[in-house]
């Protein structure tokens, strides 16, 4: 059991993520070859998106294979048994069957332990379904329901769009979170804002195809807008539990991880939570020395008027430039390299932090994380690091390999891209199908699929795991 028999007898505290494991496809295109190849303007999508490359599958890889490649990984690096695991909760957007679940399909990988007694199932809504199920995880350790093992977060999805403009905005990827007491990384659950609403800015009402219906423009008004919401309310919920500390702003957190479309927008999201400082502000200092320098224009602004209001958003992002690279540009790793992993953007993000900074730099400071899924579902938390440094380095470890992970995939031409988006698109949901991907380009342990019969039935194989390698 992964807790001892005194713990299962008290309050458990410090509820969070032990550890955590990142899946990337082990084929992606290059964004600056991509713009040439489209047509696009040079930077369109490198500057203008902030994107470098983007992940994608081919008809060997489904939303059931990145969630057991996965969780598998997880599995065998903390070398946990399968029997240790009481709850499993996937959140995921991806969606192959409208009635059985991913999380049953996970199962086949608790079949040896003889383990069925597993709770939680899948949780869906675009983007959100990660942190829902995180959220699921967290209060099932924390309640009386509690049985004293692990419970297990996996959020994944492949994102594809239909040929042009929002076709670069794409990726495919999966993590998987190992939750429990006493964590390295603990979620701070009386510090959080919430913020959810009906809309139609992102949404996919048909079922025979993987494209999503997509209003750009007001999916990122409805984010930036959640996103004020959301922040005052955690704001006021600070303010509430620390009354002898400063009011709050971006001063108190030491990192920020958002959800991640595209990099671009998560420079203007943080650029748009100082100006959620500068609206609060009695009395903001816009000169050359000031906290927020350049932001004259803000003045006189209602906040829900300056969403489209390109010159403000321009002095913000001036005015936080700083702050966005000290505080947020570590958790942009896998984004720019891999693209929206939609559910598990948010966690590749946080998986790219622990990759890019030190444990040492990480003991005792506190993250703030932001979760968008369209349609609408959000939320602004707080998370923090625990103060033991070993805990910390232990969680640390399991992104060392995140850089060589990436620096390993097979960067192919747009042709090939376009190939292997077509190929999915001819064999979605046409059974009976025999995938014709090449496997010998999977990373070992990758889980593939094999075969889907005449009643839509599922298989799949493992490329064998190189065991200098650790599954990667």
């Amino acid at each position: 059991m992964p807790v001892n028999e005194k713990a299962k007898y008290s309050w458990p505290e410090r509820v969070g993520i032990l550890a955590m494991e990142l899946y990337v496809p082990s084929y992606c295109v290059d964004q600056t070859v991509l713009e040439t190849y489209d047509g696009a303007s040079a930077g369109k999508y490198t500057i203008g998106l902030g994107q470098t490359r983007m992940g994608f599958c081919d008809d060997r890889e489904d939303i059931n294979s990145l969630c057991m490649t996965v969780l598998q990984h997880l599995v065998e690096r903390n070398q946990i048994s399968y029997k240790d695991i009481g709850r499993l909760e996937v959140g995921t957007e991806t969606i192959i069957d409208k009635s059985k679940s991913v999380k049953t399909a996970l199962m086949q990988l608790f079949s040896g332990s003889g383990n069925h007694s597993v709770e939680g199932i899948d949780t869906t809504n675009a983007c959100y379904g990660g942190t829902a199920a995180l959220f699921n995880a967290v209060a099932w350790v924390e309640s009386s329901a509690w049985d004293g093992r692990y419970a297990v977060v996996v959020a994944g999805d492949i994102a594809v769009y239909a040929s042009g403009n929002a076709r670069p905005t794409g990726g495919a990827g999966a993590v998987a979170m190992l939750i429990g007491p006493n964590a390295p990384l603990y979620v701070e659950s009386n510090l959080k804002g919430v913020y959810m609403d009906h809309a139609y800015d992102f949404y996919k009402p048909n079922l025979s195809s993987e494209y999503p219906t997509v209003d750009g423009k007001l999916s990122i008004q409805l984010y930036l807008q959640a996103l004020d919401c959301c922040y005052q309310e955690l704001g006021a919920k600070y303010n509430a539990c620390y009354k002898e500390s400063d009011r709050f702003s971006l001063d108190c957190a030491d990192w920020f991880a958002f959800h991640s479309p595209f990099t671009k927008l998560v420079q203007k999201s943080l650029a748009r939570l100082l100006l959620n400082d500068f609206m609060a502000h009695p009395k903001p200092d816009t000169s050359e020395k000031g906290l927020f320098k350049g932001m004259d224009c803000c003045r006189g602004k209602r906040l829900e008027d300056t969403l489209l209001d390109k010159e403000i958003e321009k002095a913000c992002m001036k005015a936080s430039e700083e702050v966005f690279h000290k505080k947020t540009v570590p958790s942009l790793l896998v984004a720019k390299e891999v693209g929206n992993m939609y559910t598990a953007s948010l966690y590749g993000g946080i998986v790219s932090l622990l990759s890019q900074k030190p444990p040492e730099e990480l003991v005792g400071t506190r993250l703030v994380a932001f979760s968008y899924g369209s349609g609408l579902a959000s939320t602004l938390y707080a998370l923090k690091f625990s103060k033991d440094l070993s805990a910390v380095k232990k969680l640390s470890d399991n992104a060392v390999g995140v850089k060589n992970l990436l620096l390993k995939r097979t960067v192919v031409s747009p042709q090939d891209f376009e190939k292997a988006l077509k190929l999915r698109e001819e064999v979605h949901h046409i059974p009976p199908c025999t995938p014709t991907g090449d496997v010998t380009g999977l990373f070992p342990g990758t889980y593939y699929l094999t075969e889907i019969d005449d009643k839509y039935r599922r298989k799949y194989s493992r490329v064998p795991v190189d065991p200098f390698c650790n599954g990667k």
